[in-house]
């Protein structure tokens, strides 16, 4: 594979280079700002959606109003929903061919590498800008194998619509806490994928998330869904360029692997430094299915972000890989949960965290093991590394066992960089900058190589800016 132009097309040099991209309000249709019954209602007419789905967001809104602000995680009050468009759209069709997206968003996906991925190693994309879909391709041989790949707003409405409702909102529901029920109310865009049984798909799916309009609000809805014996890599990738106001992200995935189904969720976020990024992620595992999540964050001012796994046959299994970069101005809340219900079952969690200039990373892990899961394990790895005296680093671990016939572990690291190892490569020729990036890059080593060469190679880039202050 060749790799000379990954970088000319990469996620972190457009949001290094053209943070002062603006999106061109003339040919933009936007909601007014705010959160009312008449602008779901208007979402939904402008969807032409189903009578349930209209009804849905309705008791969703319900909940929203009637629900307090999270109690855990940093301070969000900076985010003011009346100052946040819920819906900002091109007004133009979705499209399968990359010759007929519209040439200024064409520029931006091409600056960030969508077509060249597609064609290097992708099995199909979808390019989501601000609260639509603007392109979706699927190679022939992935819909011949009996795979679903589709956007979610013509899910809703195609031939998988009892299906869709089946499982909408099930594992994530408006209850859960109060940016779900926003979710509820507003999502658009986002993506659905159906894995039959014993369907092996051998190369990635990838959906791309752009929030381009200062001052809106991203809600795309996930939902995949593995039958018996079916795999599947799904990678998800979003990024924002930087405005002096506000900008929310409270996009939803629900997962479904199935009986002896492999998942692996790999997600590289790149949000800008205005971003409030309040995503939710949740996987329900079937007997020996298992779920992987490879996450990779490095942007947004401030994060909430825990995907969760719920282990509901026997044998199933969870790993986490992830890392948080937090610098200047950036509170990250990240960590993992899951919930062992089933005997034999098996989590893994390996995190690591980043801070630098004065930037905040804190880690929660949750494991849950209800008296049904005689026989399981689960083992939680945290390590946190620290570039300078005025960052900070926290690790949150909560455990609730329920029984003792089980396995449980939990390390925490903390350290920084030494100056015995920056002395020795500096003088063997390297910056001290470049020698520190060196270093952190080393440091998260193990989150690269779960990734596919293109997006190793983008995580250390991002790596460097943020070494460098870029991002």
């Amino acid at each position: 594979m060749e790799n000379s132009n990954i970088k000319e097309n990469s996620i972190s040099d457009i949001n290094s280079d053209f943070y002062d991209f603006r999106n061109d309000d003339s040919t933009s249709y936007r909601f007014e700002n705010g959160l009312t019954k008449d602008i779901v209602l208007k979402l939904s007419e402008e969807k032409n959606e189903p009578d349930w789905m209209r009804e849905f967001r309705l008791k969703s809104l319900d909940i929203y109003n009637a629900t307090d602000i999270p109690d855990w995680g940093p301070s969000i009050a900076g985010l003011d929903m009346n100052n946040i468009a819920t819906y900002v759209s091109r007004k133009s069709a979705m499209v399968g061919s990359w010759e007929e997206v519209p040439d200024d968003i064409k520029d931006t996906f091409n600056r960030l590498g969508i077509p060249q991925a597609e064609h290097k190693s992708l099995a199909g994309v979808s390019a989501q800008y601000d609260s639509e879909m603007v392109y979706h391709n699927v190679k022939e041989q992935v819909n011949n194998l009996g795979v679903v790949y589709m956007d979610f707003d013509s899910a809703v409405k195609s031939e998988y619509a009892d299906i869709i409702k089946e499982h909408f909102m099930k594992l994530v529901t408006p209850n859960d806490h109060k940016f779900a029920a926003l979710h509820g109310a507003v999502w658009s865009g986002g993506s659905f994928v159906y894995v039959p049984k014993g369907v092996k798909l051998e190369i990635p799916l990838q959906s791309y998330f752009r929030l381009n309009a200062p001052g809106a609000g991203q809600f795309e809805h996930t939902l995949i869904i593995l039958e018996e014996d079916a795999s599947l890599h799904f990678i998800e990738g979003c990024s924002a360029p930087k405005y002096s106001v506000a900008n929310l992200h409270a996009g939803c995935v629900e997962l479904f692997v199935g009986k002896n189904a492999t998942l692996r969720y790999s997600t590289i976020e790149n949000w800008s430094k205005n971003m409030y990024n309040l995503n939710t992620k949740r996987a329900l595992v079937a007997e020996n299915g298992k779920i992987e999540w490879v996450s990779g964050s490095f942007g947004s001012h401030i994060s909430y972000l825990y995907p969760m796994s719920i282990l509901n046959g026997r044998g199933s299994k969870m790993e986490y890989t992830g890392i948080t970069f937090a610098g200047k101005g950036q509170n990250l809340d990240t960590g993992a949960k899951v919930v062992h219900a089933a005997p034999e079952t098996s989590s893994h969690i390996n995190a690591k965290s980043i801070s630098k200039g004065g930037g905040i990373s804190t880690f929660r892990s949750s494991i849950v093991i209800k008296d049904s899961a005689k026989k399981s394990t689960a083992a939680v790895s945290c390590e946190s590394l620290m570039l300078d005296s005025i960052s900070r680093s926290d690790t949150i671990p909560a455990m609730d066992i329920r029984t003792s016939d089980v396995s449980v572990g939990h390390e925490a690291k903390i350290g920084k960089i030494s100056d015995d190892t920056i002395f020795y490569l500096t003088s063997r020729g390297l910056s001290e900058e470049d020698a520190k990036a060196f270093i952190v890059s080393g440091f998260a080593d193990n989150i690269s190589k779960e990734l596919p060469l293109e997006y190793a190679l983008e995580m250390n880039n991002l790596i460097k800016l943020e070494m460098k202050g870029r991002c």
